[in-house]
């Protein structure tokens, strides 16, 4: 799709209800298309599929499925060759796995690690392994991480393709864990941190699980609610406190001690997005209406301003930065999508 023409450097899109889990798909024959989840306090919400018309510039809708309760992460697989199916996974209540065909989104398979309990413990996030789309790991309030194996076989004949299996599941932390994140270290597909409530961020690897490494501990322990890890540098990562205004930048070889803070916001942080093509690119997203975009290059020396500051209509909630195409960042705020060329 070529937008170049028209050279428009925001596009919009508003949904029906607030917009809060959003996700950019990454497979190179569906480029402008994102997927948006409602945030609606009650049991019944939605997630839809949006694309870019190339012919009117518009964004368009072209699926909306039922899902139980609010996203609380929305991530397509990370498939950038398309050679997988084109699998969509949710968490909320539970990690679900959608398939997205032309006409319907249906649900391949739901992956539930209570099989003993009525209830559920809620899922906070979860992530895909871009070494091995066969792993996802999942962070709960229950303290807990879990790391799943899908099956994603190739044969099209049969229906739910997908099954899941607990790979391992791990008390995390010491109260519940807000985010968990691969690294691209060693390899990219064994190691992964998480952030929560004790305000740590825990490296793990998942061929040595029975101990972890602490490498940031909030000074006041507050909570952790994400973490972002540099896409170029598996040495650095970011993370932010529940209502702080700046985000840290940590270098693992350097533990407990920020190499950075970034701290322009006004309001509470919401969400932080590296560059997907640059070590030295952040994104960060606030209350304050703000998106920032900042060079850390000089880091250990104090990071004063961002290079770039876009204001957005309402406070946002959620930031994503485009990894098949690092010119396009996407961030949403009240029922609007935007995204916005950078």
């Amino acid at each position: 799709m070529s937008l170049h023409g028209k050279r428009k450097e925001i596009y919009k899109y508003e949904a029906p209800w607030t917009v809060y889990a959003m996700n950019w798909s990454v497979r190179p024959d569906k480029r402008f298309r994102l997927a948006l989840g409602s945030f609606v306090e009650e049991y019944n919400n939605k997630v839809q599929l949006v694309g870019l018309e190339e012919e009117s510039s518009d964004f368009v809708c072209r699926n909306t499925f039922d899902h139980p309760y609010p996203t609380t992460k929305i991530m397509w697989i990370p498939d950038t060759k398309g050679v997988y199916p084109d699998l969509l996974a949710t968490s909320g209540d539970y990690l679900r796995i959608w398939r997205v065909s032309d006409t319907e989104t249906r649900l391949e398979c739901l992956l539930n690690n209570n099989k003993n309990s009525d209830f559920c413990a809620p899922l906070t996030s979860f992530d895909w392994n871009e070494v091995d789309p066969n792993l996802l790991g999942t962070s709960s309030i229950d303290t807990t991480c879990t790391i799943w194996g899908l099956e994603t076989g190739q044969v099209l004949g049969r229906v739910n393709l997908v099954s899941g299996h607990v790979k391992t599941q791990l008390i995390a932390h010491d109260k519940e864990v807000y985010d968990i994140a691969f690294s691209r270290a060693g390899g990219g597909r064994d190691m992964f941190a998480s952030v929560g409530a004790d305000g740590s961020v825990r490296m793990f690897d998942l061929r040595h699980l029975e101990h972890s490494t602490i490498i940031y501990e909030d000074p006041q322990h507050h909570p952790l609610l994400r973490l972002c890890w540099n896409k170029q540098d598996p040495n650095y990562l970011a993370t932010m406190a529940m209502d702080g205004m700046e985000v840290v930048i940590l270098d693992v070889r350097v533990p407990c001690t920020p190499v950075a803070r970034l701290n322009n916001h006004r309001a509470c942080v919401n969400g932080i997005a590296w560059a997907p093509h640059s070590s030295c690119h952040i994104c960060t997203a606030a209350d304050d209406h703000q998106a920032l975009i900042w060079d850390i290059q000089q880091m250990p020396r104090a990071i004063e301003d961002p290079i770039l500051a876009y204001t957005a209509e309402g406070e946002i909630n959620n930031v994503q930065w485009a990894s098949t195409q690092p010119d396009w960042i996407a961030i949403c705020y009240n029922n609007c999508l935007e995204i916005l060329r950078v």
